[in-house]
């Protein structure tokens, strides 16, 4: 054989099968095909249409959206925003004054790179969840 000719294994070393069960549990082993990877059908990742029409519409990727993001978590862990599965409100202090550490790191490193309006929101962000973990103390 040629080296043009010499094909390649390839092994799958997943420990899952298609249908979700370990493959050691499988009481079917499937049957190798002759089918070329071209000729595999694709199936599409992820939830299915329908279900990612579901979901609302995701925020701008920017710097204010990313520090929402983490003061929301913050005030979370403060106990002032309730768990969306439980409705139940609990405070956990070390995770929520490890959030507004993050947000400071966050303002200390970027500093000279942000937007006035920027700066400024990062700030009143900051003033407003130290007053929150005072009174939640």
């Amino acid at each position: 054989m040629s080296e043009e000719e010499k094909g390649f294994i390839v092994k799958d070393r997943r420990s899952f099968g298609e249908n979700g069960t370990l493959k050691s549990e499988q009481t079917e082993k499937p049957e190798k095909s002759s089918e070329k990877p071209q000729d595999v059908e694709k199936k599409p990742k992820g939830p299915p249409a329908q279900k990612r029409e579901e979901f609302p519409p995701l925020p701008e990727v920017n710097f204010s959206s990313l520090i929402l993001s983490l003061s929301s978590s913050v005030l979370f862990h403060l106990g002032e925003i309730p768990d969306p599965q439980t409705g139940e409100k609990t405070k956990d202090l070390p995770v929520a004054k490890h959030g507004i550490d993050t947000i400071a790191m966050l303002k200390e490193k970027t500093k000279g790179n942000l937007s006035k309006e920027e700066g400024l929101f990062v700030e009143n962000v900051l003033t407003d969840l130290r007053w929150r973990f005072v009174k939640a103390r």
